[in-house]
């Protein structure tokens, strides 16, 4: 499948205006590994992988092991930086702050930063550009410092991303809907299973264990929206639609409808119907 091959990328439109960059920072000197310790207990992936250089992509789930909020991760320094959809940021810091507790860390969104995307490497070598954490077809992912004026690449990232049936942000997964492998978190690298407790990791470490993941979120294709209770949104623009599908009817959908089914994920629905 190459879903890029179709795309025309807009001049020099990289910026994704839609996403915001959560700053949590060490407030003293003597306090650097607070930051890390802290998400360490929170979210669903080993925080500390981030010290390598390259980005995670993680979430914050209920106890229950539902999502409440996926997120893209950064390390600087002894900073750690959340790369969130804008829409959510205000939200995910006060559900930050009341797990802060008494830590000295502060928490705060980061207007000077600004997220980047393109299929390719920037031709600034300058940037330090990573492939996105989920699935490498997905392109290239970077920080850097915000400027006015720059043209918008958040259609064509939609698509891209959609056209290799990679969903996230609360439009598609829900808030407290969506169970995190249901989310094929699993698949696309946003869970440790080694990394010890997280909020929600005992429902997360039960499914993966047992492989019983009986829904997945999918992307449909179809001329209409979904009369279906499932279905998360349609994007008329795309023609295409998220939903939790059952994995026993993943290919029995009407004649009209079109699941979009990348290599990434064939594995695991095959090892579902074992």
């Amino acid at each position: 499948m190459s879903a890029a091959n179709n795309l025309a990328m807009p001049d020099n439109a990289t910026l994704l205006a839609d996403r915001s960059v959560i700053r949590l920072s060490p407030i003293a000197e003597e306090s650097r590994s607070e930051v890390f310790e802290f998400l360490q207990g929170l979210v669903t992936q080993d925080v500390f992988l981030l010290e390598k250089g390259a980005p995670l992509w993680s979430a914050l789930l209920t106890a229950q092991g539902k999502v409440l909020y996926d997120f893209i991760l950064w390390a600087e320094g002894s900073s750690i930086l959340i790369d969130c959809e804008s829409a959510i940021a205000d939200n995910l810091i006060r559900r930050l702050t009341l797990y802060r507790l008494r830590r000295a860390i502060r928490i705060e969104i980061d207007p000077a930063i600004a997220v980047h995307w393109s299929l390719n490497p920037p031709e600034n070598q300058a940037i330090s550009s990573f492939p996105d954490p989920r699935l490498s077809e997905l392109g290239f992912r970077w920080l850097q410092p915000a400027t006015d004026s720059q043209p918008s690449a958040e259609a064509i990232w939609k698509k891209h991303r959609l056209a290799w049936g990679v969903t996230e942000g609360q439009a598609e997964l829900g808030l407290d809907k969506t169970l995190w492998l249901e989310a094929n978190a699993r698949e696309l690298n946003g869970v440790s299973f080694t990394k010890g407790c997280y909020v929600g990791q005992e429902n997360t470490a039960r499914m993966n264990w047992r492989q019983k993941i009986n829904r997945r979120l999918a992307v449909i294709k179809t001329d209409h929206p979904l009369d279906d209770d499932k279905c998360r949104i349609y994007y008329s623009d795309l023609k295409l639609a998220v939903m939790l599908l059952r994995v026993a009817d993943w290919n029995k959908l009407p004649d009209d409808q079109e699941v979009i089914t990348p290599e990434w994920l064939k594995e695991a629905l095959a090892e579902a119907h074992s």
